[in-house]
């Protein structure tokens, strides 16, 4: 039975990538176990680990859930210098979703689901507990 998940990318420049990842992900790293590692608990049970090394080419993309996908695209654009990423839509599929890449290349993106109940339900069981 899988209980937790952890994901690794690797970063040529571990200083420059912990302060990406920290603004990325709007917060400092949950456990740095030894130099040249970091990693933080996305959500509940789901670890993101960004480790010194050579960043793999054509793995990906790591897509978050965010709740307003044009607002998370702006911020990157503004602190992290982001070129503004296209935001797809498809019917029948209910989320758009929008891919960048960091600086060593590793994909990454987000997604945001079209239906305001689902995406309240799915906000509600990860990090918020009040809603």
């Amino acid at each position: 039975m899988v209980f937790e998940v952890t994901i690794q990318i690797r970063v040529s420049d571990f200083k420059k990538g912990q302060s990406w990842y920290q603004t990325l992900l709007k917060r400092k790293p949950d456990f740095t176990p030894h130099k040249g590692f970091a990693e933080w608990e996305v959500i509940p049970g789901c670890w993101l680990q960004v480790a010194e090394g050579i960043p793999s080419e054509g793995s990906g993309p790591i897509r978050f859930g965010v709740s307003n996908l044009e607002q998370e695209r702006d911020r990157l654009f503004k602190e992290l210098s982001l070129e503004k990423f296209e935001i797809f839509e498809r019917e029948g599929v209910p989320a758009k979703w929008g891919t960048f890449k960091d600086p060593w290349g590793n994909q990454l993106g987000f997604f945001e689901y079209s239906d305001e109940n689902k995406k309240q339900e799915k906000i509600c069981n990860g990090h918020q507990t009040s809603c």
